[in-house]
């Protein structure tokens, strides 16, 4: 077969990057290249190349990464099933079932119909979401369909200036929202950058242009400053006996400085990793020998050191990073890894895919783990249909930080920062999930909505039968943080009759109204019009199946009895005489006397709502107190009957409340923000934290024993706090 100069060049470029290639691999390559450049004969891509330049070069990009033969031939024909008469049988039986599956799967990615929820066919489903879905349901049992998808993805970035405007805005948003953070999951960052880089410069074409603009003018300066820095850096080392270290200018991603100007409100003149070097040796113990070098030489910065060595990343990345003031007050990063690190932060899960003619894949601990993310996504996906739900938990995956928790048998499971037992029940099998009822970390007792930690033994405690909560999917309760457990429960409640999902909506119903105390003063009825719904059963049947929960049910009583009271405010202030007194006795009606100085205790704060008695002092008047109070208890001959009288709409009495609960970022901030939208006002607060626990005592001016229920109620419902109560004094 006669073959063009171009493409044997092209074979022959492709062959030099796998050296150690073995004469039946090498063989493997040569058969793919010569099948793939014949059956894509003739065909060309928008740029006006051939079609197949597109596979040679998805093909170099795997092959870079160090991958194995197989993978090479794959991405060399990924597109011969789709795009010509090959069929994946012929695959099969010249090349081996590895191959055709993996070519398979990539095939797939394309060819799976779009799916939309049964009920709602008129629902346009976002493209985004199923391609994410069908990606995890086509790469079956090999990772490899992911690498090659991705060396796809690069590649057509890297040619996207063909595409028309729209096009090219599209396909970089997706890059950006699933397949750069799907790279960086798998911990391959050589890949992540790029993604990131090409994305960026298609959606917001003038800031990239700033700032490689910025990068550019300045390059001369930057790269004569930087070879400084290495040369001071290797002539350093030596005295220490580090002889070779690989010392380079740390590569600048633009769209990575661009986040940091967005985060941190900086001009591009303060982001002072542009100027950035990496040091690469061979131990662990010499990284750190580097790193005393390097803080020796330059004075470090204060809060920006991380050692990624001794904490890896979620992703598996390892390396020392630092930065320093030279003696001229300029900033310089400094990366410290050994050859292994830097390998495995190029190229990730690539790294870890090792093969040996005749013997199975060698797999690490690492590449197992992330091979089980894989498959946890692919295991869900078969679940559902619905595309929404099976992406929400694609993103849960892939973009939050990971704790590492473990069965009692020392099993692994690995799940988004911040779950709880019920999350980590339903990661170890549905079954286990509906019936848990409790559960243990090293060997005590926790409550459901515990944040588990890396590092925490879990064992769940399980009933025989029955099935979830329906306070699980109260998010203010923080029993469930993952998609994918809401998604089990949801789907557990829809597949109880209607009779049963009335039920149980009922119960809910009942225990929410009266908790807030309206049950007898509010029909069924009422509360389900405020939910939009005529009929009753209607509506305990969406709160029976989950569709509605106990906190929105208790949000919306409490909404409505809001705007009650301010309607009574405001009514009260219009008939109040124009002279009316504010002193607190107008209040409080003593029987058998008048004109006797009043003053609320102290020690137990009433106000209108408490039964109350009068405790006559020595030369102070009447002092009220609730009539449990202890400091009055023994004082029966000095007591005297006081009730409540005309209260004024601007009167308002102390309350101290106690408020417990888990510390968060954000917290005091939600409760400063109920009270303000309550319009209460703080006297005083005081905060102690301790273990994580957060206590607050607050003193609140109120008006009605009703106000502080309905806050106590509004308090509980704030996410992390556990209890919210009146606080005594005494």
């Amino acid at each position: 077969m006669n073959q063009s100069p171009v493409l044997t060049m092209d074979l022959q470029s492709l062959i030099d990057l796998l050296p150690d290639l073995s004469p039946n691999d090498r063989a493997l390559i040569e058969r793919a290249y010569f099948k793939a450049e014949t059956a894509h004969a003739g065909q060309f891509r928008k740029s006006g190349e051939p079609y197949f330049t597109h596979c040679v070069a998805v093909a170099h990009i795997l092959a870079e990464m160090k991958l194995d033969a197989e993978a090479i031939a794959a991405a060399l024909m990924h597109d011969v099933v789709e795009d010509t008469n090959v069929t994946t049988e012929e695959l099969r039986v010249e090349f081996g079932s590895n191959i055709a599956a993996i070519v398979e799967g990539v095939t797939k990615l394309k060819k799976l119909p779009i799916k939309s929820d049964g009920e709602k066919k008129s629902r346009t489903v976002d493209r985004e979401m199923e391609y994410i879905r069908k990606m995890a349901l086509a790469m079956g049992d090999d990772v490899r369909v992911v690498l090659v998808k991705l060396a796809d993805r690069l590649h057509n970035m890297r040619t996207l200036g063909y595409m028309s405007p729209d096009k090219q805005r599209v396909i970089a948003q997706e890059t950006l929202d699933i397949f750069a953070p799907l790279a960086n999951r798998l911990g391959i960052w050589q890949i992540k950058w790029e993604l990131e880089d090409l994305s960026f410069r298609y959606l917001d074409a003038d800031a990239y242009r700033m700032i490689a603009n910025s990068i550019d003018e300045r390059r001369a300066d930057r790269e004569a400053y930087l070879n400084r820095v290495i040369d001071s850096l290797r002539k350093e080392l030596v005295q220490y006996g580090i002889h070779n270290p690989i010392i380079s200018a740390r590569p600048k991603h633009i769209y990575s400085i661009f986040k940091k100007m967005d985060r941190k409100g900086l001009p591009f003149d303060q982001i002072y990793d542009v100027r950035a070097v990496r040091i690469i040796v061979d131990s662990k113990a010499e990284c750190y020998t580097v790193l005393g070098v390097v803080h020796n030489l330059w004075r470090p910065i204060p809060n920006e050191f991380d050692d990624y060595i001794a904490a890896p990343k979620d992703n598996f990345y390892q390396s020392l990073h630092t930065a320093v003031l030279d003696s001229k007050g300029k900033t310089v990063e400094v990366q410290i890894r050994t050859k292994e690190m830097h390998e495995h932060a190029e190229y990730g899960i690539a790294a870890h895919w090792r093969y040996k003619e005749g013997t199975s894949r060698n797999h690490d601990d690492a590449f197992e783990r992330r091979i089980a993310f894989l498959r946890r996504l692919m295991e869900f996906g078969r679940d559902t249909e619905d595309a929404a739900s099976f992406v929400d938990t694609m993103k849960t995956e892939v973009f939050q930080d990971r704790v590492y928790a473990f069965t009692p048998k020392g099993d692994i499971v690995d799940m988004p920062k911040g779950a709880t037992p019920v999350d980590f029940a339903y990661y170890i099998h549905t079954d286990i999930g509906h019936r848990c009822r409790g559960a243990k970390v090293h060997g005590k007792l926790v409550s459901l909505n515990y944040m588990l930690k890396t590092g925490d033994q879990v064992e769940i405690i399980t009933s025989k039968r029955g099935g979830p909560s329906l306070d699980w999917l109260n998010p203010n309760l923080g029993f469930v943080t993952t998609a994918r457990a809401r998604e089990k429960i949801r789907y557990w409640f829809r597949k109880q009759n209607r009779d049963k999902n009335i039920l149980s909506g009922r119960e809910v119903l009942e225990r929410e109204m009266k908790r807030l105390g309206v049950l007898d003063s509010t029909p069924f009825e009422t509360v389900a019009k405020w939910f939009g719904h005529e009929k009753l059963d209607d509506f305990l049947a969406n709160v029976g199946a989950g569709d509605i929960n106990g906190g929105q049910i208790a949000n919306k009583i409490l909404e409505v009895e809001r705007r009650e009271q301010e309607e009574l405010e405001r009514t009260q202030l219009k008939a109040k005489a124009p002279a009316l007194s504010l002193d607190v006795s107008n209040g409080v009606n003593i029987m058998g006397t008048g004109g006797l100085l009043v003053n609320m205790g102290r020690c137990c704060n009433p106000m209108p709502g408490d039964r109350i008695v009068g405790f006559v002092t020595r030369g102070r008047g009447v002092t009220v107190h609730r009539d449990d109070c202890v400091n009055v208890a023994h004082e029966a001959e000095r007591l005297i009957e006081v009730t409540w009288g005309r209260q004024s709409a601007e009167q308002r009495y102390s309350v101290p409340v106690e408020i417990i609960a888990y510390d968060r970022e954000g917290l005091m901030r939600d409760i400063s923000t109920m009270f303000a939208d309550e319009r209460v006002n703080m006297s005083t607060v005081i905060v102690n934290t301790r273990h994580n626990i957060a206590t607050f005592h607050l003193t609140i001016e109120l008006s009605s024993l009703q106000q502080l229920t309905r806050i106590l109620t509004r308090l509980e419902n704030i996410a992390s706090v556990t209890d919210a109560r009146r606080r005594s004094n005494m």
